[in-house]
């Protein structure tokens, strides 16, 4: 049992490589096939000529024999078995107690036999034995001889190999051979289908290896023309892609918000100290009251500072995981910019600005209260930035869409900047920014809010002209009045 299992796990090893199986396959099957032909043609169909030859000069030996037993003295058997040897091709030898030959001598030398005493080996009773001898010349001479017990005669019919013999004996040679070529093709074209197959299936499995070890570089190329290699290849490299954009995307997505805790917590951070700072000196004894009222003015203002941060942050979480938050209806779009423009107005004055909002009626489809925050943002942002000029929010229809801009002639950004100024607490210049108290906040929320709409903010700006904002909402036929009940 041991020596078969070894044998065993040589011959199908427990792990092997996919073409090693496969080459063990085809050769176990078409090697048994094979086989199988060639014992067929090696021993069960020259057995079956042998058979056919030996019944067939059975039947020649029993007709001999029958016409031998008819004749009546040596002489006329003499002339019978050279009559049968000429019309039939036959070698005929028939040996009695009174004759040691009739006709011709058996070929391989027939000696003289006593009458009542066959050749040594010659069938008694009537039985038949065969024999094949091969000449001096190398052919093969097959002998049948039959022993007639009434007329104590003993007939040995002999005849060369015939045509048909030799043809099957020549097809046996060449479907043995042939078999053989077959087997070493077939062994070959296994060898070639396997790595045909194997092949690719390689470089998937290095490209899957490389994958789990989060190398997603390179593309897997596939040389072959099976279908089924070519949508595998395609497959992987489209799954490849995605993995390579998520985790893209994921280390972006932790590097944005690395960013923005330590932005949320400097940003915080500044206030609350600020606001200790102030409380602090309050508690001092004989403070003058004026000193105080600044000290307690500068605390409500850093705390408000902190709550308009903690509300845009808000507001951004909610715009990101809540998109059921914007709730669109048709308003009429200036009457909002109206109002808007009411309650940023006494800021503009203050810096010496002309706001300039003036637009026709037109109405839109969005969420009032929404697109309120993005115009107050926008507005409130050109107002912080623009040292004297002009701020203008303009509308204007673009076909079934109503663009609005916001225009203003303050010192622009740098292009470097424009790419970034919607990232979540980033400031084109610092200094500014903190001194008009923004949080940072303002233009991503703007973002957030149109993406939520399904729109898109855009921005150009040249440095020392001004900037301007855009996006545009859809555009909806002022409404039917509703008439009075009389």
């Amino acid at each position: 049992m041991g020596i078969l299992r070894r044998i065993q796990r040589w011959v199908f090893p427990p792990r092997a490589s996919t073409q090693t199986w496969m080459f063990l396959t085809f050769a176990l099957f078409v090697g048994v096939a094979v086989g199988a032909v060639g014992l067929y043609a090696a021993l069960a169909l020259r057995g079956q000529t042998r058979t056919a030859t030996q019944e067939m000069m059975l039947a020649q030996a029993q007709r001999v024999a029958a016409q031998v037993d008819r004749t009546s003295s040596p002489v006329e058997r003499r002339r019978v078995v050279r009559q049968i040897e000429q019309f039939a091709d036959l070698e005929i030898t028939v040996a009695d107690a009174d004759t040691v030959r009739a006709g011709r001598l058996p070929r391989g030398g027939a000696g003289s036999q006593n009458a009542g005493s066959p050749a040594p080996g010659a069938p008694r009773n009537g039985s038949a034995r065969y024999t094949v001898r091969e000449t001096p010349g190398g052919e093969e001479m097959f002998f049948l001889s039959l022993y007639r017990p009434n007329s104590n005669l003993l007939v040995r019919v002999g005849q060369p190999a015939s045509p048909l013999y030799e043809l099957v004996k020549h097809q046996q040679t060449v479907l043995v051979v042939g078999m053989a070529m077959a087997l070493a093709l077939a062994l070959l074209g296994s060898w070639l289908a396997t790595y045909q197959i194997v092949t690719p299936l390689k470089r998937i499995r290095n490209s899957a290896r490389a994958v789990g070890l989060g190398r997603f570089e390179g593309q897997i190329e596939i040389d072959s023309r099976a279908a089924e290699f070519q949508d595998l290849a395609d497959s992987l490299n489209r799954a490849s892609d995605a993995f390579r954009e998520k985790i893209d995307e994921l280390e972006r997505v932790t590097q944005l918000q690395k960013e923005f805790i330590g932005n949320v917590s400097h940003e915080v951070r500044n206030p609350i100290h600020a606001i200790g700072g102030y409380l602090e000196a309050l508690s001092s004894p004989g403070l003058p009251e004026k000193q105080r009222k600044s000290y307690a003015e500068k605390a409500l203002g850093n705390l408000h500072r902190l709550q308009t941060l903690f509300d845009d942050l808000i507001d951004i979480a909610q715009l990101e995981y809540r998109e059921d938050l914007v709730e669109a209806e048709t308003f009429d779009l200036q009457h909002l910019i109206d109002e808007v423009s009411d309650m940023l107005r006494p800021k503009a004055e203050e810096k010496g600005l002309a706001l300039q909002t003036q637009n026709p009626p037109i109405h839109v489809h969005a969420d009032r209260s929404r697109i309120r925050q993005v115009l107050t943002n926008l507005i409130d942002n050109a107002l912080a930035y623009t040292p004297e000029g002009t701020v203008r929010c303009r509308t204007r229809k673009r076909l079934d869409k109503v663009r609005i801009e916001v225009v203003d002639t303050g010192q622009g950004i740098d292009e470097e900047h424009l790419e970034r100024i919607f990232d979540r607490f980033y400031r084109a210049e610092s200094h500014r920014a903190r001194k008009s108290g923004g949080t940072g906040l303002g233009l991503s929320i703007v973002q957030q809010i149109l993406q939520a709409h399904g729109e898109e903010i855009c921005v150009e700006s040249t440095k020392g002209r001004g900037t301007r904002f855009w996006f545009e909402l859809p555009h909806e036929e002022a409404p039917e009045p509703v008439p009075e009940a009389a």
